[in-house]
């Protein structure tokens, strides 16, 4: 066993737990990347070797589908959807059960992450304008994407990845997910709903709130290539990663909107983030210590490659190291027909359960605390354990259903 790729594994992993190591100002993209550079300098690959384990096609969705999605940002298509939602004349819970399903939605079609970061701090103003409690909007805007998200293989960073990784079909993936994340809608807003019950009143005062003006255009072809794009995904073969590219070089056509500030939007740190853990996961496996990981495991009569163990090693996985770190470290594993469906459902709904589980909840609750909305571990998971319970049990039974 090489002990250096063993000592850099554990450390790149480690701090994908803590998210950081004290005394360093490195986050977990700084650590992913900085492991591939030790295993570069070490000797442990070559710089050709470690290019190619970068899974291209899914780093080009990735890109593509940020660029649609900034597209959406930019032409204040969220602003406007959100303001229209917090302005409805209904009661707090039909205005909750709106919230979850809008943000369910755009985040099955759309990246979760850029949903969540464009309508968080639009909500909080729209409920304290309203004297209503922003935290349990808050609360469903971040489950409701994260469920909303595990319903196509375009609505988070790891069903892309695991979708383009095991070449599934988008239309058989709905097949499998669509029901699960439905009924985890109604599981969110249920929950929530409860308790939160004579808790919508707040006398909260905050800053003014920045946030894109509707330009209708602009936001016409976003929708116009979003609509193209399930199409193409639904119906045809074509390479997703290629259409989606395409879809992003048209959007960067424009006489009107920067391209710079388009790309300003584009999730950077993300990539980055994927391809330093594409290299340290490749050298893990050439070096024949994942392997010896997955005998060790198997010692212990844990089974990775059989449906039931690999839904609940990737559930507590995910909430370990987050789910796309969990996700790439799993992959391998992912022998079963079922294998992708279940590698994509437990990542994604396991992802409610604590803050750090998903980029999601990150986001909504440091929106939230820059306007003076606190939503701590405790708050959060008080929410986050019935939600991931609930939709885990949900998602589990379908796909035994579905596959037994």
């Amino acid at each position: 066993m090489d002990t250096t790729v063993l000592a850099i594994f554990i450390f790149v992993y480690i701090g994908m737990i803590f998210g950081r190591y004290p005394g360093l100002a490195l986050d977990r993209t700084g650590i992913a990347l900085l492991g591939a550079i030790a295993l570069l300098a070490l000797g442990r690959v070559q710089p050709q070797e470690a290019w190619d384990s970068v899974d291209v096609s899914t780093m080009a969705l990735l890109l593509g589908l940020m660029v649609v999605s900034a597209q959406f940002r930019l032409g204040g298509f969220y602003t406007a959807v959100t303001r229209k939602l917090a302005d409805a004349n209904v009661s707090p819970s039909v205005l909750l059960a709106l919230l979850v399903l809008v943000s369910g939605v755009l985040s099955a079609v759309l990246a979760n992450d850029i949903v969540c970061l464009a309508m968080a701090p639009v909500l909080v103003e729209g409920c304290v304008r309203r004297k209503l409690n922003p935290v349990p909007f808050l609360l469903a805007l971040a489950c409701a994407a994260n469920v909303g998200s595990a319903a196509t293989l375009i609505g988070n960073p790891q069903n892309m990845l695991i979708g383009q990784a095991l070449d599934m079909s988008f239309l058989g993936y709905l097949a499998d997910a669509a029901f699960p994340s439905a009924l985890g809608l109604v599981v969110v807003w249920a929950v929530i709903r409860y308790l939160y019950r004579g808790q919508w009143e707040t006398s909260l005062t905050i800053p003014a709130v920045k946030a894109p003006t509707l330009n209708l255009w602009q936001s016409s072809k976003g929708v116009a290539a979003i609509a193209l794009l399930m199409a193409i995904f639904l119906f045809t073969d074509w390479p997703r990663e290629v259409v989606a590219l395409a879809a992003a070089g048209v959007l960067l056509t424009s006489r009107r909107m920067a391209s710079r500030d388009i790309l300003e939007l584009v999730d950077w740190h993300l990539l980055v983030l994927f391809g330093g853990l594409f290299v340290v996961n490749h050298v893990l496996e050439t070096s024949g210590i994942l392997a010896q990981l997955m005998d060790t495991l198997r010692v212990a009569h844990v089974h990775v490659e059989h449906p039931a163990w690999l839904f609940g090693v990737t559930v507590v996985l995910s909430n370990l190291v987050s789910n796309v770190p969990a996700t790439m470290l799993l992959l391998p594993s992912a022998t079963h027909p079922s294998a992708g469906a279940i590698l994509a459902l437990a990542s994604t709904l396991a992802g409610n359960l604590f803050i750090v589980g998903s980029i999601a909840n990150i986001i909504v609750v440091d929106q939230a605390q820059r306007l003076g909305v606190r939503i701590g571990w405790r708050e959060h998971a008080r929410t986050g354990l019935p939600v991931t319970l609930l939709t885990l049990a949900i998602a589990g039974g379908w796909l035994w259903l579905r596959w037994a």
